[in-house]
C-alpha cells in the first residue's frame, strides 16, 4: 500500500510542477522522463542489486576512512578537550567540515572535480537536450555549496534569462556541499545522505525544468578556469581550510539561534496553546509526509522535521530527527533522511540572492522575484527524491 501511495505522491508532485510551470507549452518532456528513468534506475541498483548495496557500503566505509584522518587534526587541535566516551557537536561534527573543506579545495585546484563535472554535465545534456551550462551547475551542485556552485557559472550569467536563472538557483538551493558532507554523516544513516545528494542534482532539474522550462540552448563553452580561484597547491589548502573555518562557525552561530528559539518558541506555545510548535508543524506537514509514503502512525512525528527543516535548517531538523530514529521505522528513517539532505529553508534564499548581487547586480532583483517560488521548487524536488527512495527502501 505505501508504494502505490508513494506512486501518487510522486505524481501529485510532478503535478504541481506542472501547475507552477510559466510556460507549458516549451516543457521538456523528453528531458523530464529521462531523468526520472534515472532517478528509479539508480535508485534501484543501489538499495535493490547486490551490487548496489557493496558500492554504497564502499563508498560509506571509503568515506568514513578518509574523515578519520580529518579527526587527527581535530584532535591535535582539541585533545583532551572532550574526555572519552562523550561528543561535544562542534568539536566531533562541526570541525570536520575544515578537514573536507580542505579536500575538496585540493580537488578542485588540481582539475580532478572540475573536470568530472564537465563531462559528466556534458553527457546529461546530450542525453537530455538540455543546456549544458543546467546540467553542469546542477553536477557541480553535488560537491560545491549555493555560493560556490553560482560563482564557478559567473561568465554565463549576463546571457541568461530568468528562467535559466531559475533552474541554476534552485538547483543550488536543493542540494547540499560535499564539504558538509561528514557532519550530516555523523547525524543520519550515511547512505541516504550518499544517494540523496546524487538524486537532488537530477530531482532539483526535473522539476526547475518543468516549473520554468527552457529552450534547447546552441552549444555552450564550459571553462572550469572559473571553479576555483587559488593560485597553487598552498594556497587552494589555505582557502579550503578558512572556507571550512568559516561555515563551521556560520552552522554554530545559526544552531546557537535557532535551536534556542525553537526552545522559546515551544516553550510559549506550550504554556499557552498546551501544544508545541514542533507538534503543530508536525500535525501541517503530515498529509506531506503520508504521500511520500511514510507510514500513517509516524507521519506526525515525521512532519515535525520536515516542517523544522524548512522554518529553521537542515542541521536544527536532523539533530531533532537524530534522537528519534531508532523510535521509528526504516521506511521513515529512509524517506526523512533523505529529505533532509538539501539546502531548501528561508534562509537560503538570502543566501542564493546575495551571492547573486555579489556577481552580477543586474540578476539581483530577478532572484529576488522568484526566492519563494524557488524555495517551494527545491522543496518540491527534494519530496520527489526522498518519495523515490521511499519506495525501495
Amino acid at each position: 500500500m505505501s508504494i502505490l501511495i508513494g506512486i501518487v505522491g510522486i505524481i501529485i508532485t510532478l503535478a504541481i510542477g506542472f501547475v507552477l510551470s510559466n510556460n507549458r507549452k516549451h516543457i521538456n518532456y523528453k528531458a523530464i522522463i529521462i531523468l526520472m528513468l534515472l532517478e528509479f534506475i539508480v535508485t534501484l541498483i543501489m538499495f535493490k542489486t547486490t551490487v548496489g548495496l557493496k558500492i554504497i557500503e564502499a563508498v560509506s566505509n571509503g568515506v568514513s576512512n578518509v574523515l578519520n584522518y580529518g579527526y587527527e587534526g581535530v584532535n591535535f587541535v582539541t585533545g583532551g578537550l572532550v574526555p572519552e566516551g562523550t561528543s561535544v557537536f562542534f568539536i566531533n561534527v562541526l570541525m570536520l567540515i575544515i578537514f573536507t573543506s580542505t579536500l575538496l579545495s585540493l580537488l578542485t585546484y588540481i582539475r580532478v572535480l572540475p573536470l568530472a563535472i564537465k563531462y559528466i554535465g556534458g553527457a546529461l545534456a546530450k542525453l537530455t537536450g538540455l543546456s549544458k551550462v543546467v546540467t553542469f551547475n546542477s553536477i557541480n551542485s553535488i560537491f560545491f555549496g549555493q555560493s560556490e556552485t553560482l560563482l564557478a557559472i559567473k561568465s554565463h550569467l549576463d546571457t541568461m534569462n530568468a528562467n535559466k536563472l531559475f533552474i541554476v538557483c534552485t538547483s543550488a538551493m536543493a542540494s547540499v556541499s560535499a564539504s558538509i558532507m561528514g557532519a550530516y554523516m555523523n547525524m543520519i544513516p550515511a547512505k541516504y545522505v550518499l544517494v540523496a545528494m546524487l538524486l537532488n542534482a537530477l530531482s532539483s532539474l526535473i522539476m526547475a525544468t518543468l516549473v520554468a522550462p527552457i529552450k534547447q540552448a546552441e552549444d555552450e563553452a564550459i571553462n572550469i578556469k572559473d571553479v576555483s580561484t587559488s593560485n597553487s597547491i598552498f594556497g587552494a589548502i589555505s582557502a579550503g581550510a578558512l572556507d571550512g573555518g568559516k561555515v563551521a562557525l556560520i552552522v554554530a552561530a545559526m544552531l546557537v539561534a535557532y535551536v534556542g528559539l525553537l526552545a522559546l518558541i515551544n516553550g510559549f506555545f506550550t504554556s499557552v496553546f498546551g501544544i508545541s510548535f514542533t507538534e503543530i508543524i508536525g500535525y501541517i506537514f503530515a498529509p506531506v509526509a503520508w504521500i511520500m509514503g511514510i507510514p500513517g502512525s509516524e507521519i506526525i512525528t515525521a512532519g515535525s522535521v520536515m516542517g523544522t527543516k524548512l522554518a529553521a535548517n537542515e542541521f536544527v531538523a536532523m539533530l531533532q530527527f537524530q534522537d528519534l530514529i531508532p523510535k521509528l521505522s526504516e521506511k521513515t528513517i529512509g524517506i526523512v533522511s533523505t529529505f533532509l539532505v538539501s539546502f531548501a529553508n528561508f534562509a537560503s534564499i538570502g543566501i542564493i540572492s546575495g551571492s547573486i548581487q555579489a556577481i552580477n547586480g543586474e540578476k539581483a532583483d530577478i532572484v529576488a522575484k522568484f526566492g519563494l517560488k524557488m524555495l517551494l521548487t527545491a522543496t518540491l524536488a527534494s519530496i520527489l527524491t526522498a518519495t523515490i527512495v521511499g519506495l525501495f527502501v
